[in-house]
């Protein structure tokens, strides 16, 4: 979907909510009152399933070894390879592209849901809290996943959709579709760079998912995108949901 399909969600919110700050909203909950949760954004690859494509790898065969530790050791939280292709020629790009697809068909082989997934999303389901997914994968990869593991989520946007993640545009379509402030939403992923920054600058609560605590290594220590709560599994976010939110259907 064209960028100038996603603008309207921006005139929608200010005019339905005109105090909201979209770049600046602060997202920590009053302490005298629980915030208000009304729907959960996932990421897909890594968050709700298992980490199958060597990303690492995968940028190397697109990069070149020299130029993939080049970027690396100038972008902390990660390489945004999809944003670095952009600037390059068509014909370079699409030699990009036909490598990253072949990197994610390889990986719809192997393609496993993450543990704790399906029962936090009855969870969710019981409360009425909707679910969206966001993901940079294509919408072959959101389709195959939907059938194997007989979960929906609405919308689902896939990188067809531009701006894609960390843009918050994905994010914003959501919340308009769903007629409700980023507020009342938390965006769950598993990158910093992606998943908690689309939520940040959204106005979203962010959940980070870190399974083997590799965000703790010192090379984060000081990059700016904090998430709001930080998770090492998909079934801690039941329990840190109750405890933080009001989950009222």
């Amino acid at each position: 979907m064209p960028l100038s399909k996603s603008k309207p969600l921006f005139s929608f919110l200010h005019s339905k909510f005109p105090l909201l700050q979209m770049a600046t909203l602060i997202t920590t909950a009053p302490t005298h009152k629980r915030a208000r949760l009304k729907g959960v954004v996932f990421d897909m690859d890594g968050t709700l399933t298992v980490p199958v494509i060597d990303f690492v790898a995968m940028y190397k065969a697109v990069l070149g070894d020299d130029e993939y530790r080049r970027i690396k050791a100038e972008s902390p939280s990660g390489i945004d390879i999809l944003h670095h292709i952009e600037s390059w020629s068509p014909e370079k790009q699409q030699m990009a592209y036909e490598t990253i697809a072949d990197y994610e068909r390889r990986g719809l082989d192997r393609l496993q849901i993450m543990p704790g997934a399906a029962e936090l999303c009855g969870l969710l389901n019981a409360k009425k809290i909707r679910r969206g997914l966001i993901t940079r994968n294509v919408k072959g990869a959101v389709d195959l996943f939907h059938q194997r593991f007989g979960m929906t989520f609405c919308p689902a946007l896939s990188r067809e959709f531009r701006p894609y993640k960390p843009d918050p545009a994905p994010l914003l379509h959501i919340c308009s579709d769903w007629e409700v402030l980023p507020n009342e939403v938390m965006m769950i992923g598993d990158s910093l760079k992606d998943d908690v920054a689309c939520g940040k600058q959204a106005g979203a609560f962010t959940c980070l998912l870190d399974q083997t605590g590799r965000y703790d290594s010192p090379e984060y220590a000081n990059v700016d995108l904090k998430p709001d709560f930080k998770v090492s599994s998909l079934t801690e976010v039941y329990s840190l949901l109750e405890e933080h939110f009001d989950l009222a259907p």
